[in-house]
């Protein structure tokens, strides 16, 4: 059962847009700090300069100091638990432990890997968009397309068996969402650990052609079995729950933007520049990782003490008047400097170049496929007490 969960600041929006608070600290002093959930406070970081600098500068401003800020009512872990639940998760690492990590991911995720993966894309892509065809209007766009899509291709990727994909959807969907109860969210956290820790065993035994198949055959030796898991749980979330809301949220922003959805129907090659507006303008994910001051630091003008917990707004920072004329509205031709939406520095989305492939193809297929797409029924539904902004449902027919 879900319960009424006041956001923070930099989690609440109104529609695609953060709340306009979000925007006058922005244009105000630029960092302050406020409440976040469960009694905690952070300092929030609103500027795209200053957002840059906070993520780029993980020596000041380190991710491995997170888990000292542990929230009331969540259960009691054994430090061996808690170093357990973190190996492998790059986003809980700074380097050089995340650059040993990283270093044997990065192949995979290279342009050369993409462009090997684009033909199975394109098909799973068709193949969704052929079901919903089959099935016919109305439809609801979130279960018949935006989460199946990623979810195909990142257990493919991965290896995860195609059977135990609708439970990892249920599990992941639960599990970051904070209106749940957190101890339901840290049992649904083991889950996952035990079911990666059974999926990386069988792997060692049987190494596959997949992703963890290449981990164990050419690192197996220097990785440990707890950082395979992690490095499997981390690639499983992110490469779904991101990608998904993107294609949910972004069809919901052509709908409601038809000229924009017009252009990109009438030049499908222009994909990649309209991919990284929606990314800029919607920014599902809300903020990057959690840091930790080492020292004292000053932003915007700003003493933070060492040891303070910072967050980084990336909405808002996505909004910034600096990258462009009217940040606050949606166009697919703007010609910009780069967003935020994958985070910054040395802890960069790994999979961005996986992420903008999907999206680069899904969009303009559903919009050719069903030139006359539009919303039904009672509307979209946001989903706004997530770590990663989308929508329950997108009702559509055509």
């Amino acid at each position: 059962m879900s319960e009424p969960v006041t956001l923070p600041l930099h989690m609440r929006r109104d529609g695609f847009d953060p709340v306009p608070e979000v925007a006058a600290l922005r244009e105000g002093e630029g960092v302050a700090k406020v409440p976040m959930l469960f009694g905690m406070e952070a300092w929030l970081v609103t500027r795209y300069a200053d957002v840059r600098a906070v993520l780029g500068d993980h020596v000041r401003f380190t991710n491995t100091r997170q888990a000292r800020f542990r929230p009331p009512g969540m259960p009691e872990m054994t430090e061996e638990e808690i170093a357990r639940l973190q190996a492998g998760n790059l986003l809980v690492l700074d380097p050089p432990e995340h650059t040993r990590l990283r270093r044997f991911l990065t192949p995979e995720f290279t342009m050369h890997r993409m462009r090997a993966l684009e033909p199975r894309v394109r098909a799973i892509v068709a193949g969704r968009l052929d079901a919903l065809e089959r099935t016919g209007p109305p439809a609801d766009l979130v279960t018949g397309f935006a989460l199946p899509v990623p979810s195909l291709v990142i257990c493919e990727l991965l290896g995860v068996p195609e059977g135990d994909r609708d439970e990892f959807q249920r599990r992941t969907g639960r599990m970051l969402d904070l209106a749940v109860p957190i101890e339901e969210r840290v049992a649904l956290q083991r889950e996952g650990h035990a079911y990666m820790t059974d999926l990386i065993a069988r792997t060692r035994a049987e190494p596959g052609e997949d992703l963890l198949g290449m981990l164990v055959r050419e690192h197996g030796d220097e990785l440990t079995t707890d950082e395979l898991v992690g490095v499997g749980n981390f690639l499983l979330i992110a490469g779904h729950e991101t990608t998904a809301n993107m294609l949910s949220l972004g069809t919901l922003a052509l709908l409601r933007h038809p000229d924009q959805m017009e252009s990109l129907r009438r030049e499908p090659g222009r994909a990649d520049a309209a991919v990284e507006e929606l990314l800029r303008w919607l920014s599902v994910v809300h903020f990057g990782t959690a840091k930790v001051t080492t020292t004292d630091v000053e932003v915007a003008g700003r003493r933070i003490p060492e040891g303070e917990l910072v967050i980084v707004a990336l909405s808002a920072a996505n909004r910034d008047p600096v990258l462009g004329e009217d940040a606050d509205r949606l166009d697919l031709g703007r010609d910009g400097p780069g967003h935020v939406a994958f985070g910054h520095g040395v802890h960069h989305c790994l999979g961005a170049p996986l992420a903008r492939m999907e999206l680069r193809i899904a969009f303009p297929a559903l919009l050719s496929r069903f030139p006359a797409l539009k919303e039904a029924g009672a509307g979209a539904g946001f989903r706004s007490s997530h770590f990663v902004y989308g929508l329950n449902s997108l009702p559509v027919t055509w």
